[in-house]
């Protein structure tokens, strides 16, 4: 998500106000003509936007009945994301303070997966209600304020404006014409009050604008609330990976090894009794004894296989799936032509693949299951599926709960198909950022 740190919230001061608390050093100052700025191009763009969105609404609502009007209506709410960064980067002519990108930060995504997140972020709607706004609010506010500047102004140059068209009168309001540079000094007087006017009403005007930006473009108290509670689940998960390797270590270097060296005494100890003839009962205990510690070094090295395969570390997302397939009861068919990725991302998309394979030999009656996977526009996307029974609840176990979570703090998602009668898909989709 976008930096919450630096942006401007709605209850910060808003600064061409707190310079309008200093009358005489606001009207000698850039700050009027910075407003007048503001709000003319303002009401320029805020005039096509609502020529756009209208018409591109009122096309999408007209042609909803042939499947081009959504396109029309994506294309609408999708167009006010650019225009929010113009409105943010706008916003610094009248005042300093940045306004943060309140959007999830993408990378290199795809359209499809950008245009998808875009239309669920609260933001993009949030900027779509200040589109709304610009044209038919803040627009025609603007461009009376702008219109008062441009009167003001001709009546500022009255005087020389009569001196340069004499010997002819000038119609200074309707009923009243000037014919001597002296006279229209009145009219100046008359400027000289409105351009005063309206730098104070164009300074209020554009603080009430920046008040609805921060409040509408920028991110709120509550985003920056869900980030930070985001990145702690994100700690937490990366707290438990960690705690997972270093478990899966000690009981490779330590359990595991003693295993084996228990094994090896066993068998040294049995050789020695089958030397022995009256011996033949202790050498047949101590080769049972060599069998099920034989057993149990198996079944550690399945668990500490599960816990964290050092294949997935070592050799890639690719190897790790290929070495699960050739164990698995069920004929797996693995096609994954993807790259080396970040740890968190081939960790999660194994214990994912891991997870539907065992739910497909558990539950399933699956005769045949297959994994795909690819990398597009900086996005793994990852197909487990199988011919089984289907009927899948991914809300009955805590399993593919906890995947979901998985992908979700990687900001990805993942989804189930499982019709009953089959067959069950299951669907992830993860940036390859991590």
């Amino acid at each position: 998500m976008g930096s919450v740190e630096g942006a401007s919230g709605g209850d910060a001061p808003v600064a061409v106000w707190g310079a309008l608390r200093r009358p005489s050093a606001f009207l000698g100052s850039w700050w009027p003509w910075r407003c007048w700025a503001y709000l003319g191009s303002g009401a320029v763009l805020g005039y096509v936007v609502l020529v756009l969105l209208a018409a591109l609404v009122g096309l999408g609502v007209l042609l909803s009945v042939v499947g081009i009007g959504l396109v029309l209506l994506l294309t609408a709410v999708a167009g006010v994301v650019p225009l929010g960064e113009l409105e943010r980067r706008r916003l610094r002519w009248v005042d300093p303070a940045p306004v943060a990108d309140p959007h999830t930060d993408l990378g290199g995504a795809g359209a499809p997966a950008w245009l998808r997140t875009r239309l669920r972020e609260r933001a993009t709607w949030r900027e779509f209600g200040y589109a709304a706004l610009l044209g038919p609010v803040f627009g025609a506010a603007s461009f009376g304020v702008i219109t008062l500047v441009a009167g003001s102004a001709i009546l500022v140059a009255t005087p020389v404006i009569v001196w340069a068209i004499a010997p002819d009168t000038v119609m200074l309001v309707p009923g009243r014409a000037v014919a001597d540079p002296v006279e229209g000094l009145a009219g100046t007087a008359v400027g000289l009050v409105g351009l005063v006017v309206a730098a104070y009403a164009g300074a209020l005007l554009a603080g009430a604008q920046v008040k609805v930006a921060r409040l509408l473009l920028g991110p709120r108290e509550e985003d920056g609330r869900v980030l930070e509670l985001t990145r702690s689940r994100v700690r937490l998960v990366d707290a438990f990976e960690a705690e997972r390797r270093r478990i899966e270590r000690d009981l490779h270097d330590g359990a595991q090894q003693q295993l084996v060296a228990l094994s090896m005494t066993l068998g040294l100890a049995e050789m020695e009794l089958r030397a022995v003839p009256a011996a033949a009962g202790a050498a047949d205990l101590v080769r049972r004894g060599r069998g099920e510690a034989k057993l149990a070094l198996e079944q550690l090295r399945d668990l500490v296989r599960g816990i964290h395969p050092q294949v997935l570390t070592d050799h890639g997302l690719a190897a790790a799936v290929a070495e699960v397939a050739l164990r698995h009861p069920v004929p797996v068919t693995v096609d994954l032509p993807v790259p080396r990725m970040p740890e968190p991302v081939e960790t999660t998309a194994y214990f994912t693949v891991t997870e539907a394979l065992a739910n497909a030999a558990k539950h399933s009656g699956a005769s045949h299951v297959g994994v795909a996977g690819r990398v597009e526009g900086g996005r793994l996307t990852l197909t487990i599926t199988d011919d089984g029974r289907g009927g899948a609840d991914p809300g009955a176990g805590a399993g593919l709960a906890g995947l979901a979570d998985r992908v979700a703090m990687l900001q990805g998602r993942l989804m189930v198909s499982s019709p009953v009668g089959g067959p069950t898909e299951l669907r992830v989709e993860v940036p390859c950022s991590g």
